[in-house]
């Protein structure tokens, strides 16, 4: 199995796909980054992606539907990002190493700090003053962040095969592990972790995310597996949702979970039950996706040489009313740009009003008959409901 993920790579190196359809996702905006985008994190109107041969590429998107450059750092080969503070932490696979780059000033990004690892640098989680780096055949390494200037390693767990994902939950890492699946590692203390439960996926684990008792794991041709860790000693599969290609990487977020599906783009999952997990939605990306980041309303996905998507799921919180009513008001979707224009209401001599929904069901505006201005709102689908409606009209707003 320690070969296994070279057929992955070797898929990423080669693969694209023609932008084909959606489902309840749209393409919000994207950015090209010059190399090949491996993983994204995001933290406030910034967006960092481990673009490989490329190095770190800081970006804004202040604005999501124009997603801007502002700043990078070379690296060798970066294949992982974290970010915590004021710091971003890259996995670099080929020098082997932790790199340490101050983002305090996002145009002006620079490495203040390494720690060479055993292993292959793969990917990187940050909790406290430790980072902990999935090495690839050298397990899981713990390294104190207390002095980004100085980073070094203070314990280390060497896992049964390659450790390719970690996140770090309490008193717990957790590490998708090639040909080994879901370990469990106690890192109550840093200088001794230790394995305490795992659970076997049947292919290769890439990825995983963890959000109250649940891993969700990304095992590649096996698609996402969702784990329950609520005794950690015992990890125990509940469910699984085949994916289309090969899960590459996952985000959770509320009762949904993010895939990073390779060929096949991004898919939504709804994990609300989590023993019977279901689509309902998906993205197909330019290019291979490989991972995947949610912060707010708003999903980024690392898509390999077409670097940077940024999409929007509306599937939740909001749904359509499969009749048009009588007024006109129909589920169809309209594009508005400036200008939401609300009809009179016919018939009783009231004022019509309504609300204007995000895609998550929140209102954000309330409007009344005539033209409401809606130039100040961010780019995305938004809903109308009418106060007397039954139903619901999708609009999306553009600059």
């Amino acid at each position: 199995m320690k070969h296994a993920l070279l057929a992955l790579v070797a898929l990423a190196l080669t693969a694209t796909v023609a932008q084909a359809d959606s489902l309840n996702v749209r393409l919000v905006g994207s950015y090209d980054t010059p190399g090949y985008a491996f993983s994204v994190a995001v933290a406030g109107n910034y967006a960092y992606v481990a673009d490989w041969s490329a190095g770190l590429r800081v970006i804004s998107v202040s604005d999501p539907a124009h997603p801007t450059e502002v700043g990078h750092c070379y690296t060798s080969a970066a294949r992982g990002v974290a970010v915590a503070g004021d710091h971003a932490y890259v996995a670099d696979y080929i020098s082997a190493s932790l790199r340490v780059i101050s983002v305090s000033d996002p145009a002006h990004p620079t490495e203040v700090g390494y720690s060479d690892t055993p292993g292959s640098a793969y990917s990187v989680a940050v909790a406290g003053d430790d980072a902990y780096v999935a090495d690839w055949s050298a397990g899981l390494r713990v390294v104190s962040v207390a002095d980004p200037a100085h980073p070094v390693e203070v314990g280390y767990y060497d896992t049964p095969d390659n450790a390719l994902g970690v996140v770090v939950a309490g008193d717990y890492a957790y590490v998708a592990d090639e040909g080994a699946g879901l370990r469990v590692i106690s890192v109550a203390d840093p200088a001794h972790p230790t394995e305490v439960g795992y659970c076997d996926a049947p292919t290769y684990a890439c990825g995983v995310a963890v959000a109250g008792n649940y891993a969700y794991v990304a095992d590649g041709p096996a698609g996402l597996r969702v784990i329950s860790v609520s005794d950690p000693t015992h990890p125990t599969q509940v469910g699984y949702y085949d994916t289309p290609t090969s899960a590459h990487g996952v985000a959770v977020a509320g009762n949904y979970a993010y895939v990073a599906d390779g060929a096949t783009g991004l898919r939504v999952i709804s994990v609300s039950d989590p023993a019977q997990p279901t689509e309902v939605g998906y993205y197909d990306t330019p290019s291979v996706a490989n991972d995947v980041a949610v912060a707010g309303s708003y999903v980024y996905v690392a898509a390999y040489d077409s670097g940077l998507q940024i999409c929007q799921f509306y599937g939740a919180g909001v749904e359509e009313s499969r009749q048009p009513r009588a007024n006109g008001l129909r589920p169809s979707a309209t594009v508005i740009r400036g200008v939401l224009f609300l009809p009179e209401a016919s018939g009783e001599k009231r004022e019509a009003r309504g609300e204007l929904l995000d895609a998550s069901g929140r209102k954000v505006l309330d409007i009344r008959a005539g033209a409401n201005d809606v130039s100040r709102l961010a780019p995305g689908v938004y809903f109308v409901r009418e106060a007397q409606a039954q139903a619901v009209r999708k609009v999306i707003v553009q600059r």
